[in-house]
């Protein structure tokens, strides 16, 4: 069974941390990863700098350019990771845009996220019809789960259908904006919340964008399995380096 789905099994709330690879210095990645799980963070989403990242904010933004000043690149991501697997067992997803994997070669990029221990995907940018007209078998053939994203404005038929094609978690986006750290949620997000959880999802859901201390991560968790957290630990490893991700993970729990 793929780690996410092992994972999600689990009878407890999921904490899972997105960073971008290669900052704030081009070789921490692998040392990131395994901090995190040390930590108890129970997935970890990797994420591929892109020179066009449509969906984050601003603080990602940053992030992604300073690891492309630093180098880094889908290549030697692999590269990074190649023994990952040796020290870390918890799920791990690449987050990226659809572009540099297409350069990589799509099956070529699925091939190696297998042979390293990469356990699912999340491609903003890549459609669900499209997926799962062109893409589905191929990510299936490799092991790898697609995780696609919905907002408070997704149409109840199309989130079914994302349910459908999907088979390990939906990622339910807060609110739509780009991502970044909120203090609380307000009404709205709730409502939006609630009326996710009243469809009755195969899929669990776990909760993106503006989670940042324990009070966001409490009101997201209580309707779904989980929630992530990105742009307020990079603010965190911005400022404090990376040699102190536990308390970043303490103060969350």
């Amino acid at each position: 069974m793929n780690r996410i789905n092992t994972t999600l099994e689990q009878n407890k709330k999921l904490l899972s941390i997105y960073f971008t690879a290669g900052y704030p210095a081009l070789n921490d990645t692998a040392k990131v990863i395994q901090d995190l799980e040390k930590n108890g963070v129970d997935m970890i989403e990797i994420g591929l700098p892109f020179s066009d990242p449509l969906a984050d904010g601003s603080t990602i933004q940053e992030s992604s350019t300073v690891a492309l000043k630093n180098g880094m690149t889908t290549k030697l991501l692999f590269e990074q990771l190649k023994d990952i697997r040796n020290t870390v067992n918890i799920p791990l997803i690449i987050m990226g845009y659809f572009n540099p994997m297409m350069q990589y070669g799509i099956e070529a990029f699925c091939a190696k996220c297998q042979e390293i221990g990469i356990d699912g995907l999340i491609i903003p940018d890549l459609p669900v019809a499209e997926y799962h007209e062109h893409y589905q078998e191929t990510f299936e053939k490799y092991g790898l789960i697609n995780v696609f994203l919905i907002t408070p404005q997704t149409s109840d038929e199309r989130i079914r259908f994302i349910d459908r094609v999907s088979n390990g978690f939906i990622y339910m986006v807060s609110s739509a904006s780009t991502t970044g750290a909120k203090n609380t949620f307000g009404d709205t997000q709730q409502h939006y919340f609630e009326r996710i959880e009243a469809l009755g999802l195969k899929n669990p859901q776990i909760v993106g964008f503006g989670i940042s201390n324990n009070e966001t991560f409490m009101q997201a968790t209580k309707t779904a399995k989980g929630a992530i957290i990105g742009s307020a630990f990079i603010k965190h490893l911005t400022h404090n380096g990376v040699d102190t991700i536990g308390d970043f993970v303490k103060e969350i729990r």
